[in-house]
């Protein structure tokens, strides 16, 4: 029985296992963190990470990279300012406007982060604060967005699965029944 199971395992890794490419894209307009993060995820295989100082280069790349077919996370850097908690607070918006499935995460002063968690609170997944374990944070969020998609990914194709099996079934009934009638000698 516990060979079996380790044969599922097996199976369900190797499926889980097939390399999903993710895609970070960094706004960082003082360029502050994304060479650390670049660093971090230096698999090119596995990670692909972009940095943006600009608003407007960020949101052409989200809108260009709307295909949900890899995992993608945005890391938002913040300031000390107020105003630019509110562009920050219109930007994830603005993101997920664009595509629902991209996870956010704000990277920010530690002694604002209270601050920030009120003023952008809404499609948030995880609230960094800026220190020298930050790094590691946002490798761990990441790590939690890539396995909450390929778990997404895995319940589809299991759903999939599940319904074509319903359907193979139903016409399996419906062809017995059909053969009963007009076969009864055979029953």
């Amino acid at each position: 029985m516990s060979g079996m199971r380790n044969e599922k395992f097996t199976i369900f890794t190797s499926v889980m296992a097939k390399n999903i490419k993710t895609h970070i894209f960094c706004y960082d307009d003082h360029r502050g963190f994304s060479e650390d993060v670049r660093k971090k995820f230096a698999d090119q295989s596995r990670y692909s990470v972009s940095s943006f100082p600009t608003r407007e280069e960020f949101i052409k790349l989200i809108e260009h990279e709307k295909e949900h077919t890899y995992c993608k996370v945005a890391i938002l850097a913040l300031h000390d300012t107020k105003e630019q908690f509110e562009m920050i607070d219109h930007l994830t918006m603005e993101i997920k406007k664009i595509d629902p499935a991209t996870g956010l995460i704000l990277l920010g002063p530690p002694d604002k982060m209270e601050l920030i968690k009120k003023s952008v609170k809404f499609n948030i997944d995880a609230y960094i604060p800026k220190n020298g374990n930050s790094v590691l944070r946002i490798h761990n969020a990441v790590k939690k967005l890539i396995s909450e998609h390929g778990i997404a990914v895995f319940r589809k194709r299991s759903n999939i699965s599940v319904y074509l099996l319903m359907g193979i079934l139903l016409l399996s009934i419906i062809s017995i029944i059909v053969a009963y009638f007009r076969f009864p000698q055979y029953f």
